[in-house]
This record gives C-alpha cells, structure tokens and sequence, in this order.
C-alpha cells in the first residue's frame, strides 16, 4: 500500500468515525443532558453551590418608588363629586434586602431564613422631599376605625369622638408620615375601645429593617423544579384569609429565585406577602438585558379576574356581599379588617368602572405592568418590575355621618414601583457561564463539523488522486510503429543507431 492510499484510507476512517459518533452524541443530546446535570446540581440552596452566596445577599440594586394621588377636590367628594386626584412621585428608596437566619433544616433538604429589608432616601432620584411635600389623601386610621366598628352598638360614640378629635374622611399628611407613620388621636383613642389596633399608622410602618416571617424553601436538591419553592410561611403550609382551599394555598417562589431550564409554556407562581397570596405569571415575549436572554413573565388579567371570569377567585371574596370586580382585590381579612384594596397602578387590567371612578387615572401598560425578565437556561432574574397599588375603599357606613353622601368608590393612596436590574459584575458572571453551557451542549455539533470537513478533504483528495491518475495515463500512452516505416529509412519516423565496430 502506497502512503497516499494509506494517508486516504485514514483520513476516511477518521472523518467516517467522527461523523457516526457526533450524529449519536448529537441525537442523544449527550453534552446537552450532561451541562443540564451539572447546573442541576450547581442551582441549589446549599453552602458553597454557585448561587448560594448571591440568594443570601443579591448584589443587584433595588429601587422602591412610591407615587402618590393627591386630591384635589376634598370637599366636592363630601358631597358627591367624583374623586380628583393628581400624580405626585416619584419619592425612591434604595432597598438593601438580605437573608438573615439562614439555617438547614430536615436533613439539610430545606433551608429557613428571614428577608430582611432597610431602605435608605435617594433624594437625587425623587421629586421633593418627603419631610415637606403634602399629600391629601384618605384618611386611612378613620376608614379602619369606622370599618371596625360599623357593626358595633358604641359606633355613635366613636363617630362622636372621631368629630371632637379632627378624625374626618380626608387628610393631609407629608410623604414621609404616610409612609413611614405617625400618632393618630383616634386611632389612640379607639385602642382603649378595642384591643389590637396601633396607635400609629404608615403605609410603610415598622418595615424599615424588619422581616416579613419565616420562610422555608426547598433546596432543589432532590428535583430542581422545586429550587426556591415555599414550603411553609410563619411556620404554616397554607393561608387562613380566604374561604376556599385553593386560594390559600401556598404556591411557587418568594419572587427572588426561579427553578433552571424554563419553558415558555410554564406558568410561574409567586408568593407575596404584601397580598396575602399567591399570584401567578405567564410567558409574554423574549427580551435581552444586558446582552443576556430573557423571557417575560406577566401576571394575566385572570389573576385579579372577578369569580365570574375567573370562577378560581371566588375563594378570594371576603363575603358573597363583599366580592368585587375584576382588577381588585380587598385585603381587609389580613389587614386587621381595614378596608385596604390591592390593583395594578392606575387600574391597569381593571374593569372600566374602577377607572372611570377617579378623575385622573390613565392606566397603561408600560408604566403600570408587572413583569419578571428571567434567564430560560439559569431561571436568574435579570430584570424585575413590581408595580402595586394601595387603595381603599369608600362606602356609606351607618353611623358616621360624613359618608352619607359618599357613593362607593375604591380611592387610590399610592402605588408602588419595586425594580431590580442585574449588576454588571453579575451580568459577566453570568454570560460566561452561557457560553461554556452553550459549547459544551453544542460540542457534538463541533465533532459532528469536525469529521464534516474531513470528510470533504477526503473526496477532494480522491478527486485530485483520480484526475492526476488519468493525466498521467494520457502522457504514457503511444502508437506502434510499422514494420513497412521501421524498414524504410527515408521515412523518417524511425531512426536505427548501431554501435561502430572497428574493423
């Protein structure tokens, strides 16, 4: 065997082997299944996994914005008139969020810890200054007295001392006392009459540096579809405001980490707190942040649907007479019986009424929608956007004379911008994790291109062997000369030499 037909036979046997096993390793998805193993078993909650460290304390800034609808018609709504309210915002804080009593629990399957959350003014990114600016708004203390004692015989005291103590429907109050709370005489006062009520109140009240209670999560160890999942909240597996079974039970995330290799088909589910619930998000589009992929999750209409859209939210109505429309929902069960609604910022995905009610409200969708911008491959959050809105809801109550000419309306207080964008450093971190997943899931493509071009150098060497082969035949080829033309030396085809002999 020659060293050309050695070198090709080789060359084929290699390019042959490459081509067969990175079409195997390619079908069987072997390098794909093998860096979706290995992140599995890196996304989890346990001390020294890669994600561990940034669960605990993210590195991402967060921003809280609050918004305030001042009213601009106090007295016309004493009588009637259509609420007229104005944007005032917004007045940002930097909230610095970090896990505290962090501990494995149940054989190191769980792990339980403390949210806790400190927020710092950033006056360079308000509009005025919190200690200053007022704001007339609902009298929130009094709507929560007179609903706490609307069923009351003593409701005719209490709405006489509310008058001699200045408690009326509305208030003036600057920022910072809405939000972080102030002593209220009738509040004081009403303490004496029933136990339980503060004597101070804020939207944001004793939450500067608390905790939310105990969470403890999955570790995502055992399936990595439960990775950051909520077990149990303050020590129970399912709520106890609502009537139905379904909406109290506890579902998905704290809405701070999100199981690996997402679906566009899935549907998210997220625990808050703040709305005593669990709510649900699903895929609306792909975006980019920072040159890593993204899919968004929104939470869809049906969430704050009415029981007669959605009939999976009747669990939510505090009453059959208690029960309102699509884009509300009344917190009063976990809110000490305070009329307080939660809804989208300016009524956004809110039944028209909502919206016509208030003078001043233009829901839209960029301003006002929530959303979740996760990495399918890691389930990081990217970017996030938490819009929320405080109201409370105004009605005729008998007893108290300064409602008899309100009609119902749910009024808006504030609403509130909770967002987060991945650093830069983590962004880095997190793109080249990426890349090395998509080489190494790729790396049988890589064989597969590999033994491709080989084998393309194989045929074309084979060509060039055959065409110089059939080049060199030509040139070797000739005519037999005739014996006639070999005997006749005038001819002149043939020449015959002898040697010379000497004589």
């Amino acid at each position: 065997m020659t060293r050309r037909s050695y070198t090709l036979y080789v060359l084929g046997s290699i390019s042959g082997t490459l081509l067969v096993v990175g079409i195997g390793l390619l079908v069987g998805r072997v390098f794909h299944k093998l860096m979706e193993n290995r992140l599995k078993k890196e996304i989890v909650l346990v001390e020294g996994s890669r994600v561990f460290d940034s669960w605990k304390n993210s590195p991402a800034p967060v921003f809280m914005e609050f918004f305030f609808f001042n009213l601009t018609n106090a007295e016309d709504c004493l009588t009637g008139a259509k609420p007229e309210v104005t944007q005032i915002g917004p007045y940002t804080y930097r909230e610095y969020r970090y896990k505290d009593n962090v501990t494995m629990v149940e054989n190191g399957t769980m792990v339980s810890a403390y949210t806790i959350k400190k927020f710092v003014f950033l006056r360079e990114k308000s509009v005025g200054d919190p200690t200053v600016d007022n704001i007339t708004t609902v009298n929130i203390p009094c709507w929560a007295v007179m609903e706490k004692m609307k069923g009351s015989w003593y409701r005719t005291i209490v709405s006489m001392f509310m008058k001699n103590l200045g408690g009326g429907v509305f208030t003036s109050r600057t920022v910072h006392e809405l939000l972080w709370g102030y002593e209220d005489a009738v509040l004081e006062k009403a303490a004496s009459y029933s136990p339980g009520l503060d004597k101070e109140f804020g939207l944001m009240y004793m939450k500067n540096g608390s905790d939310s209670g105990e969470f403890i999560y999955h570790t995502g160890e055992q399936n990595y579809l439960d990775y950051g999942r909520v077990k149990t909240w303050k020590g129970q597996s399912k709520l106890t405001f609502w009537t139905s079974d379904e909406s109290n039970r506890i579902k998905g995330s704290d809405g701070s980490s999100f199981h690996p290799f997402l679906t566009k088909d899935e549907r998210l589910y997220i625990f808050t707190p703040d709305l005593c619930r669990s709510i649900y998000m699903d895929f609306e589009k792909e975006v980019e942040v920072k040159g890593i992929p993204a899919y968004r999750f929104t939470p869809p209409r049906s969430v704050f649907a009415s029981k007669e859209e959605n009939a999976d939210n009747k669990g939510f109505c505090v009453s059959e007479k208690e029960c309102l429309g699509t884009g509300v929902l009344k917190l009063s069960p976990c809110r000490k019986g305070a009329p307080v609604v939660a809804s989208f910022p300016h009524f956004y995905l809110a039944d028209e009424k909502y919206v016509d009610g208030i003078k001043g409200m233009s829901p839209n969708r960029e301003h006002h929608q929530t959303f979740l911008d996760l990495n399918p491959t890691t389930g990081v959050v990217v970017r996030a956007s938490k819009r929320t809105q405080v109201n409370i809801l105004m009605n005729r109550i008998t007893g108290f004379p300064q409602t008899r000419n309100l009609n119902e309306t749910v009024f808006p207080v504030t609403f509130i911008n909770e967002s987060v964008v991945i650093d830069d450093a983590s962004a880095a971190k997190l793109k080249k994790l990426l890349v090395i997943s998509e080489v190494v899931s790729n790396f049988a493509l890589f064989i597969v291109g590999l033994g491709g071009i080989m084998h393309v150098i194989l045929i074309v060497l084979l060509v060039r062997a055959h065409q110089k082969k059939s080049s060199t035949q030509e040139v070797t080829s000739y005519c037999p000369v005739s014996v006639k033309e070999k005997e006749d030396p005038q001819n002149g085809t043939y020449i015959d030499l002898t040697k010379k002999v000497d004589a």
